[in-house]
């Protein structure tokens, strides 16, 4: 059988008008979907912008269906999902983008990005160290170390949490010293509560050697020292913590002047806080001093005329209620003038930033009238008549 090349003259015509108008479906149908992608994607912005969350959240997903493919419209509905609380969600999607086979590094780390911090906002803890010790060598390297230092510092791990701090520090970082002392002085609580003396004492010699001028290690040292009966070794550590923080000494001030008293160096002691009065004026020197002198029997007595000067003095350079309640503890202090006046002055003074204005619509307090209240916005609704707000 023969074969008529005169079908053949008549197909090629045929098939090529059927190849065409099938190109042409093709490519009208590939249009009209990328048609409706941007319009859903820029719909999903629109409201994202007015605050429309939810009606976003379907733009976005409507978006992600006709192109399923597209990273960006997965990472947008992510972190919508993690910023509304839908954490589950949050987490599938951004699961899903890390199962892709076409991401690449970049996507891929952002998308371990995304998912840590999903676990971290869900709680998830320990899903979270996880996802952040996952970005290891990453650009995000950082970041995921100094959420994994917080993440420690929320759980109370704080071994952890100094090994994490000292790694940032030798990644030329930001310095953590004060942090790390910080980390040891809890570890060293923890061990004296639990009995273990010998690790205390180690976690405070790293806290010192971290940071040698911060204050806690210095104050913990000494309340060690008083705790176990080393009243003189207490007063050490406080002299050192006086000469490098004079404002943090006031938080051992009073234990300072009973420590003294226990190791018979009560001179010594007064002449150390009589010197931290004459640089920084603080109720809690005058009261270690007061204390000082009131257990010591050699100087109780004789020293009236001194602490009032002494309360006088702090009256004037600080005025507060705590150093009028001291004043009004001395006998017969209305018998000075100075006193009197002193005690005057010290209570205007304390008085004056509680006496305000009260709006009666909101509450909101102000020192000055108004008409209008800066809080509500109403009129006339501040009574003429000032409250003491405490």
């Amino acid at each position: 059988m023969e074969f008529d090349f005169q079908w053949l003259l008549i197909g090629l015509p045929v098939a090529f008008a059927l190849g065409w108008m099938a190109s042409r479906i093709d490519l009208r149908q590939l249009r009209h979907a990328r048609n409706d992608a941007p319009r859903a994607y820029f719909e999903g912005l629109n409201l994202l912008l007015n605050e429309q969350q939810d009606k976003a959240i379907d733009a976005f997903i409507e978006a992600v269906q006709h192109d399923p493919d597209t990273t960006e419209l997965h990472f947008a509905l992510g972190n919508l999902f993690r910023r509304r609380g839908e954490f589950e969600r949050a987490v599938r999607v951004h699961e899903h983008l890390l199962g892709r086979s076409d991401l690449g590094p970049d996507g891929r780390h952002r998308a371990q990005l995304a998912l840590a911090q999903d676990f971290m906002k869900a709680g998830l803890f320990d899903r979270a160290e996880a996802a952040w010790r996952a970005l290891a060598g990453t650009p995000y390297d950082g970041q995921a170390q100094l959420a994994l230092l917080s993440l420690f510092e929320r759980s109370r791990e704080w071994g952890r949490a100094a090994e994490v701090a000292r790694r940032l520090e030798q990644a030329g970082g930001a310095s953590f010293a004060a942090r790390i002392a910080h980390y040891e002085c809890e570890l060293a609580e923890a061990a004296d509560a639990q009995q273990r003396p010998e690790d205390a004492e180690a976690a405070l010699a790293r806290a010192l050697q971290a940071a040698p001028q911060a204050a806690r290690p210095h104050l913990l040292a000494g309340w060690r020292a008083r705790r176990q009966g080393r009243p003189a070794e207490a007063m050490a550590a406080w002299d050192r913590l006086r000469r490098i923080q004079p404002t943090a000494f006031l938080l051992a001030a009073a234990e300072y002047a009973r420590a003294a008293c226990d190791a018979g160096q009560v001179a010594s002691a007064r002449a150390a806080l009589l010197e931290a009065l004459a640089t920084l004026p603080a109720v809690e020197l005058v009261q270690a001093l007061d204390e000082l002198e009131a257990r010591d029997e050699s100087t109780a007595e004789g020293h009236g005329e001194e602490r009032l000067q002494r309360l006088l003095a702090l009256l004037g350079q600080q005025p507060s209620l705590s150093a009028v309640q001291m004043l009004l503890a001395l006998p017969h202090w209305y018998a000075s003038e100075a006193a009197s006046s002193a005690l005057r002055d010290a209570v205007a003074q304390a008085a004056r930033p509680l006496q305000r204005y009260r709006c009666a619509a909101c509450g909101f307090e102000a020192q000055h009238y108004f008409w209008q209240c800066p809080g509500c916005l109403s009129w006339d609704s501040y009574p003429t008549q000032r409250v003491d707000a405490l």
